[in-house]
């Protein structure tokens, strides 16, 4: 495994300038934002695809700090019913694709998005029950007529330009935000869909990372370092269904945490254990959304926590057995 960052964290620094921080504290890989919600301040593909001088001054940087990019990230929403919103979303993907492929990046990470209930909707729909029936057309709908056809197509084009992984992000709000879920789009699609597993998105809808982990299996394709923090006082009165704006953690169920700062030690002894066993080598990227520690302390505790939890080397023979 690898430690890494994800890095919007250091916007206030250009790429070079973060590259060079993050290597003096150990980081050993990034997984940059090129379009969508992460933003494109650290590699804007507008600017670099036409620009080979510029690519490879990336590369040189890269190489001069021992420091590799896991995967390039544009978190958005392609099939959002507002056709300019979801163009814009589609193009913010296709452009990362072809940056990833000049930079001899092969893992993309986004959402899998969330249509709305028809062709004349103007905003997503996330469907969280059975019943009353109606929410059943909609899924039907969204995953058959839209989710599935449009990453049939998208899946084919970033296959075509290199990309071995895409990693969807399980996040409430779109249509994969479970393991379920995203099994049965990759299921639909091919093995080229799979996971992005951030545990904070999981751990406040009851889920037990380390099962999620099994359930998923080969289907993990990326993994994001982010801890949550349950308030029992808030969710034992009102549930884990919470819209109150991030802001208020005195008053919200639950909130995003530097990891070690929502689940302790031993719980990400059992995470980083259970990637082990399925199969997972890849980065474990530190996505800092503290709201109560600033982004320098949150992601220094974050890294230095993270030395002593992952496994860095491979674990060779058996010698004892």
């Amino acid at each position: 495994m690898k430690l890494g960052v994800m890095t919007p964290v250091l916007y206030d620094m250009d790429f070079a300038s973060a590259v060079r921080y993050l290597h003096s504290l150990g980081v050993q890989t990034v997984e940059v934002g090129a379009g969508g919600c992460p933003g494109k301040t650290h590699l804007d593909p507008d600017k670099l695809l036409g620009d080979d001088a510029a690519i490879q001054a990336i590369i040189d940087v890269l190489k001069e700090n021992d420091m590799t990019i896991c995967a390039l990230s544009c978190h958005d929403n392609a099939v959002h019913p507002n056709k300019e919103y979801a163009a814009r979303s589609h193009a913010d993907f296709e452009k990362t694709v072809l940056l990833a492929e000049k930079l001899g990046v092969t893992t993309v990470i986004t959402f899998s998005g969330c249509p709305g209930d028809s062709e004349n909707s103007l905003y997503p729909n996330w469907v969280t029950c059975a019943w009353p029936p109606d929410y059943l057309t909609i899924l039907d709908y969204q995953w058959n007529e839209v989710l599935i056809p449009y990453w049939k197509k998208a899946a084919a084009f970033a296959e075509a330009h290199g990309i071995k992984k895409i990693a969807l992000e399980l996040h409430p709000g779109f249509c994969c935000y479970n393991p379920e879920t995203l099994l049965r789009l990759r299921e639909a699609v091919g093995p080229i869909i799979g996971a992005n597993l951030d545990p904070s998105h999981l751990f406040w809808q009851g889920i037990d990372i380390p099962t999620a982990i099994r359930k998923l299996g080969p289907a993990i394709h990326h993994f994001h370092a982010k801890d949550t923090k349950i308030d029992p006082a808030n969710a034992s009165a009102d549930g884990v269904l919470d819209t109150k704006h991030y802001d208020q953690e005195l008053k919200r169920s639950w909130i995003f945490r530097t990891v070690g700062y929502g689940h302790d030690a031993q719980t990400w002894k059992d995470i980083i254990s259970n990637l082990r066993m399925v199969g997972y080598d890849g980065p474990i990227s530190i996505e800092h959304e503290d709201s109560l520690m600033s982004p320098r302390e949150g992601l220094c505790k974050a890294i230095e926590f993270l030395k002593e939890v992952l496994i860095f080397e491979s674990k060779g023979e058996m010698w004892w057995a």
